[in-house]
């Protein structure tokens, strides 16, 4: 087993990046993480890694407010994140490595071109029962992504929640799915590699490294504009895939 130092500077580079992201936005790390990761090294290799990272940054800030979240809308979206992580966990296994990366940049790119078009002033309530159209998709994108923040962000984002009651709720929901993508993980043994847990000294680190530089930056720079310039670089990441992929 060996271990490339730029290969490995380059990952934590990574984690840094997308826990900034994350720590002012409440999701989005593996938007950024898993992308950018598979240029060096295997989806599911990247995957295995980041949901380490996820899982320490999501109990820093799944716990940081608790009593800000609305336990009705977590409870509607748990059955059924479950549900999605056993569909996506199939899906993992039996997905040819170019459609993993093909599905992931499309993915990608949708979630990009949604963010860039969509009106943050022509929003509407949800019904509550789009929890569980939001719960599954999530499920299944966290666990063959490593990315489940969008459908929980889409849902959460139209229930009329104040800013401290999404962003609680939301790191409920997040703690939730990336805990049971990591015991998915472990069960098809994709944390068994040494080099996982041998990387990850490196890359958790460097994920709460950026908590912390997110949480000096979220007075100078708003929510809105991080994530228009997320959404760019998306787009060109998921296009970057699909083509990798179709190469």
């Amino acid at each position: 087993m060996s271990v490339d130092p730029a290969e490995l500077a380059a990952l934590a580079a990574v984690a840094f990046c997308g826990s900034v992201v994350f720590g002012i936005t409440g999701f989005g790390a593996a938007l950024i993480t898993i992308p950018l990761a598979t240029h060096f090294v295997p989806l599911p290799f990247a995957l295995a890694l980041f949901v380490l990272m996820d899982l320490a940054n999501s109990f820093r800030i799944g716990f940081e407010n608790p009593a800000h979240a609305v336990r009705r809308e977590w409870m509607r979206l748990v059955p059924t994140i479950l549900l999605g992580t056993l569909t996506g966990i199939t899906l993992l296994v039996n997905l040819p490595r170019d459609a993993a990366t093909l599905a992931l940049g499309a993915f990608v790119l949708l979630f990009a071109l949604y963010s860039l078009l969509s009106r943050p002033d022509a929003r509407r309530i949800l019904p509550a029962g789009w929890a569980w159209v939001a719960g599954f998709a999530g499920g299944i994108t966290s666990t063959v992504f490593g990315a489940g923040g969008p459908p929980y962000a889409m849902y959460l984002s139209h229930r009329g929640l104040s800013k401290e009651q999404y962003r609680a709720t939301m790191g409920f929901a997040t703690l939730t799915s990336i805990s049971l993508r990591t015991i998915a993980f472990l069960a098809i043994g994709l944390l068994l590699e040494r080099k996982v847990w041998l990387y990850a000294a490196a890359v958790v680190p460097a994920g709460l490294a950026g908590l912390w530089a997110a949480g000096h930056l979220f007075r100078r720079i708003s929510r809105e504009a991080l994530m228009r310039a997320v959404a760019l670089m998306l787009l060109a990441s998921g296009v970057s895939l699909i083509l990798r992929a179709m190469a």
